[in-house]
Formats: structure tokens, sequence, C-alpha cells
């Protein structure tokens, strides 16, 4: 399981996108980015946080710290956002926490520094995953310490919204076009070569172990066999590679040509406050 935190206090809202994420300080001394298991797009997306931060992690990238977080109603008495303050409440219980990374800097801040080995292994990954929300007009990426962070993963396991459709997944090329590191040469095919490998039913298994139960309740349908339809799709996706690898590849080789840099500080989430100012350096 996820190591868990108890929250001591609410900071205050980050509103990214819909869900309406919350700055959370707890009991470790940590400081957190909370992901609400009642935001709008519902449990789902903390699952899929876990299952790819994890399974990112496992593969040797590098993605935040993840935690549970229990957060008491009471938490949020002092919030004067009425909607944020009824989020907060209904989402009383088990949440998910991303360590916070102060001082990280925005994905354009550091782009031109991506080696074409972690380009292709990014890539590679979020074609596995089925990620549709790393472009160049949202890059769910950070510089933090000069290191590349990937976060916010909960618009990937697609499949999971509607399991029947599952199968059709499996088999789906990924469009990488507009993928915010097709212009940083990335090696696919090394990519390919090192990570398959270790995506092994073992690993998958170990991961899906690390998402709460109550996280995993589809209709009555034990735990446990949700894990499993998880780990099979996940499974079926990499060894359908054939299907969606060599489209990668030639996206990779072509270098995309639809991306746009963005004005400095333009995709750098909110919470982090603004950019820091031309010439300055991260410490």
């Amino acid at each position: 399981m996820l190591p868990a935190v108890t929250a001591t206090r609410y900071v205050t809202p980050l509103r990214e996108g819909g869900s309406l994420p919350g700055l959370m300080e707890a009991d470790d001394l940590g400081t957190y980015v909370v992901k609400w298991r009642a935001a709008g797009q519902g449990v789902g997306v903390l699952v899929a946080e876990v299952v790819c931060g994890e399974l990112a992690r496992a593969l040797g990238l590098p993605v935040p710290a993840l935690v549970t977080v229990d957060v008491a109603p009471e938490l949020a008495v002092g919030e004067p956002d009425h909607e944020v303050q009824e989020l907060l409440q209904r989402s009383a219980g088990r949440n998910l926490g991303l360590d916070y990374l102060p001082g990280a800097l925005d994905f354009e801040a550091g782009a031109d520094g991506v080696d074409p080995a972690l380009a292709g292994r990014v890539l590679w990954f979020d074609a596995l995953v089925g990620n549709v929300d790393r472009s160049w007009r949202n890059p769910n990426m950070l510089f933090w310490h000069g290191r590349l962070q990937l976060i916010d993963h909960g618009a990937a396991l697609t499949f999971h919204h509607h399991w029947p459709g599952a199968p059709a997944a499996v088999a789906r090329p990924y469009d990488a076009t507009a993928h915010a590191l097709i212009e940083c040469a990335p090696d696919v095919p090394a990519a390919d070569g090192a990570l398959a490998p270790l995506v092994t039913r073992a690993l998958l298994s170990d991961v899906l172990d690390q998402v709460p139960d109550e996280w995993l309740d589809e209709e009555g349908e034990q735990p446990s066999a949700v894990r499993t339809r998880y780990v099979d799709q996940l499974m079926a996706r990499l060894e359908a590679r054939e299907n969606w690898l060599p489209g990668l590849v030639a996206a990779a080789a072509a270098g995309g040509g639809r991306r746009r840099r963005a004005p400095r500080g333009e995709n750098r989430p909110s919470w982090l406050g603004p950019p820091p100012p031309e010439g300055v350096t991260q410490r």
C-alpha cells in the first residue's frame, strides 16, 4: 500500500481544471497536492494516478512521491469558497496526495534539456498507458532541481471508464504528433528494448496492490477481480505493441511538426505561483 498520512491543515485550493485539488499539510510534516475522491471525474482518476505513477516509478521514470491522505471534514471550515468547502467535506476519508515540489520550473523552462533516451522512455510509457494529456498545450511535466518530473496521470487508462470497450483499446494507435517531447528526438526503439521486459504480470500486480480497495469498488465486484482486469488489460496492451509501436517510432523520427512553444509560464500550474524572472536559476 501507499504510505498513509493524515491531513493537519488545509492551505488553499489550487483551481487546476475542474477537479479543484487542494494544497494540504500532513502529520508527517510534508505538504501535498491532494486530489479528491469526490471530484467530478470520479475515483477512477485517483486509480489512474496511482497505477501510472507507481508503474512509472518502477520503470525508473521520475515522478513525485504518492501517499494516501486521510482528510477530516472539519478541515473545510475555514474555506470561504462554498464549492470548495463542499467538495472537501464530501471527500472526507482517504484521498490521494502528490508530493508538493516547491520552486519547480514549468516544462518550457527546460524542455531543450531533455535527452533523447529519457524522452523516448516517457513517450513509450505514455503510449502504453494511453496518456492523452502530455501535449505541448498541457505538458504535465515540471523541472525540479534540474530533473524532469512527470505529474498528473488522471487522464490515462481511459479504458476503465467503460470496461465493455476496453478490448478495443488494446491495439489502439497512440497519436504522438503533439506530444510535448516529440521534438526532443525521442529514442523509442531503445526505450522499448529497455522497458518492455520490465513490465511483467508480477510488476503490474504489485502496482495494483497499492490502490486502496475502496477505490476499486465497481458494482459490488471484489477489488481483487478489478485489479486482475487492470493487469490483464495492460499486459494485453504490452503484447500488442506491433500495433502501436511502429507508429510511435515513425512519429518520433518525423519530429512532430505541430508543437508550438507556449509563452513563458503559460503551461505552469497556477499553484506554483509566477515563474522566476528571466535569468534566475532554481537552487
